[in-house]
């Protein structure tokens, strides 16, 4: 069973694709539009060109068509679902109606479900199985009579494309055939098109200081959220004996300054379509090259205490799931996709096959090894791949998830300034609204010779905001008929916002209407003016401007003196995120559970400016179940001091912050602050710290 899985996946990759030269054949057609990427994108990019009148042609490198929407991730990551119009609402819209049919429900009843969307009253559908989202997007580009070739890769040499002037002429498919447009979309999540038009992108991680960011670059200190190791696990092989050599997915070199840039992109996975259901689950298989050291870090994780769940278990009608990565070792293979983005075709197939030897042992691991916790295991067992989704390749997904690839560099570069709202875009294609979620990009050895994990920010909270028109156009230099939906200008940390399926769905409609515009009025794309773009938009159904309440993030540089948010602690013990309780600093804040008291400690250490006179304040959300007597033990060159803070009561500044003491410091000492649950009885809550210059006092 498991070597048929693995061969028909082989078989499902490599079927009607040329690896080699480009044939001979010398047919050549002509479109108005020519779209490469049979993503969500691509596809609302041609269903929009050709309900506007004009020749389409779609263009899908592999056998897998609609990207990640009909790859598995049916619990969509909507943000605030009112930021969504045109035709992703439209979409959604489709899918509540082929949940109406009974004959849809073949696992469930339709009462029984109560996902988002599928609650009287409610005309969207945010929930969905992978075949549905197939088969609304083949009716929509069947109503729209678009014409799709799949199984055909770019000729992504020298030779596979036609420029003159800045623009594209022609492009071609490694079987040879020639295809000529006026305008051209790279609706693909690589940048394929747009790299070999030679217009400017970058992979990876820009360092903080290059768009005056916070979260982008390394990010040791914010890493204190759900994906991390909470409990010291040894990474080498023998433990305790580096000459032993590193557990596999960890690596020896220093993880980097904070804040500093480097080439890592965040951790692809396949998203897997599980179900409980007996008549309708295939056993979890074991690869047939299953190496157990490629797990031995989870078994580690869960033999030093960690017994959370490391899944993340979303559901879909039909008692199907849309499952993803959670916890310190899941479904993530981090630092197994580095290489992926600028990759040809034959070493893309490698590296998804990688990721997917790798999660089948995970998963397989996770049901039958002795050493995972039996509630686990039996859990696990409960579930398996759905055998009604993607049945030619074994129940796992051909759609490897590319969180993040090239990123295009234009003259408008996104930036986390859009998405906190310092920043507003003046000539918007659509709304964005999730936060900036970046997952891990690598496996390192801290100081102390324990594993952890880097890359993971969640920033949440903030109000809906545009993406600007000049973010999805290259310069005018380097190319002037190219439209970039998926693979837009912005920095790794705002992408992290901007790159869901709903939001590349809007993109990819603003840039069809773009082309159409600039193609019936002969002008460049760059020229193309912005009003009349807006009104068309508009009149299509796209939602440019946010007019609903908005929400503001409490930011730490907007605030006076030195703030540092609860990401810049050093956290001992298991400390759990919320944002029940506003308001608080940036996404959220962490509480002890009232649990483990004593073996729980959150630690701040600044260094002073200048001397002076300093109030400082901690910053905590109050509540009836907070505890009364918190201890903050401060260090400073004067000696130590224990203070305690009644968290009940709420803080006088900000509506986060409570004063604790005015000390009088040197430039340049150190002040170190301790934040305990020992002793106290009930919530202790750790949100941030400030230290604000003040007068003498009297």
């Amino acid at each position: 069973m498991t070597r048929f899985v693995w061969a028909s996946v082989l078989v499902i990759l490599l079927a009607g694709q040329v690896h080699g030269e480009p044939s001979e054949t010398k047919s050549e057609q002509t479109f108005d539009v020519v779209v490469c990427g049979g993503t969500s994108a691509g596809i609302v990019a041609a269903v929009q060109v050709a309900r506007m009148g004009q020749s389409v042609l779609l263009i899908e490198p592999s056998g897998h068509l609609g990207g990640m929407t009909t790859g598995g991730l049916g619990f969509t990551d909507t943000g605030n679902p009112r930021s969504i119009g045109g035709l992703a609402r439209e979409f959604y819209h489709r899918i509540w109606r082929w949940y109406q049919d009974p004959k849809h429900w073949r696992w469930e009843r339709r009462e029984e479900y109560q996902g988002r969307g599928h609650r009287p009253g409610e005309q969207l559908a945010w929930t969905f199985e992978p075949h549905a989202a197939l088969a609304v997007f083949q009716d929509m580009l069947r109503s729209a009579r678009v014409p799709v070739l799949m199984n055909a890769p770019l000729d992504r040499s020298p030779d596979g494309i036609r420029k003159k002037d800045g623009k594209i002429l022609a492009i071609r498919t490694l079987d040879g055939r020639w295809f000529r447009a006026q305008m051209f979309i790279d609706a693909t999540y690589e940048g394929d098109l747009m790299a070999a038009a030679g217009v400017s992108y970058t992979v990876g991680r820009e360092p903080n200081s290059q768009y005056g960011e916070t979260f982008n670059g390394v990010q040791k200190l914010q890493n204190v959220k759900n994906h991390r190791f909470l409990v010291p696990v040894d990474p080498w092989r023998v433990p305790g004996d580096p000459s032993s050599g590193l557990l596999p997915g960890v690596h020896a070199d220093p993880p980097g300054e904070e804040g500093q840039g480097d080439h890592r992109v965040q951790a692809y996975c396949l998203r897997m379509c599980m179900t409980d259901v007996p008549e309708n689950r295939r056993p979890w298989p074991k690869p047939p090259d299953y190496d157990p050291l490629e797990y031995e870090l989870l078994l580690r994780n869960f033999e030093a205490g960690d017994h959370r769940l490391p899944l993340s278990v979303l559901l879909v009608p039909n008692r199907k799931t849309d499952t993803n990565n959670n916890g310190a070792f899941s479904t993530d293979y981090i630092g197994a996709n580095y290489d992926y983005p600028e990759a040809d075709y034959q070493t893309r197939r490698k590296i998804y096959l990688r990721h997917l030897r790798y999660q089948m042992g995970l998963m397989w691991t996770l049901a039958n090894h002795p050493r995972v916790p039996e509630k686990i295991r039996r859990y696990l067992q409960r579930w398996g791949l759905a055998r009604d989704e993607f049945a030619q390749t074994g129940g796992w997904s051909p759609q490897l998830y590319v969180r993040e690839a090239r990123r295009m560099v234009s003259s408008y570069v996104m930036t986390e300034h859009n998405c906190l709202g310092t920043r507003v875009a003046p000539d918007s294609v659509g709304l964005a609204s999730y936060g900036m979620d970046s997952h891990n990009v690598q496996r390192y050895i801290t100081p102390q010779g324990t594993v952890q994990n880097e890359g993971d920010v969640q920033i949440h909270g903030f109000s809906p905001y545009p993406i600007s028109y000049r973010s999805i156009i290259p310069r005018r230099q380097e190319c002037t008929n190219l439209l970039v939906p998926v693979c837009v200008s912005a920095s790794h940390i705002a992408y992290g916002s901007i790159r869901m399926e709903p939001v590349f769905m809007i993109l990819g409609q603003s840039a069809a209407v773009a082309a159409v515009l600039a193609l019936r009025d002969k002008v460049a794309v760059q020229d193309l003016p912005y009003e009349k773009l807006r009104r068309e938009l508009q009149r299509w159904g796209q939602i440019l401007q946010w007019e609903g309440p908005r929400r503001t993030l409490l930011l730490p540089q907007k605030l006076p003196g030195i703030v540092l948010d609860e990401t810049r602690a050093v956290f001992h013990g298991s400390w759990h995120f919320s944002g029940a309780v506003k308001p608080f600093l940036l996404g959220g804040y962490r509480h002890d559970g009232n649990e483990a008291k004593g073996h729980k400690g959150a630690v701040f250490s600044l260094v002073v400016p200048e001397e002076g006179w300093y109030e400082l304040r901690l910053g905590y959300t109050p509540g009836v179940n907070r505890a009364a007597r918190v201890p903050v033990q401060l260090h400073w060159s004067q000696g130590t001091r224990t203070l305690f803070v009644d968290q009940r009561r709420k803080p006088r500044h900000h509506g986060v912050f409570e004063p604790l003491i005015k000390l009088h410091l040197k430039k340049g000492e150190r002040l170190t602050v301790k934040i305990s649950n020992e002793g106290t009885r009930g919530f202790v809550v750790v949100d941030g710290l400030q230290l604000v210059k003040v007068a003498k006092p009297r």
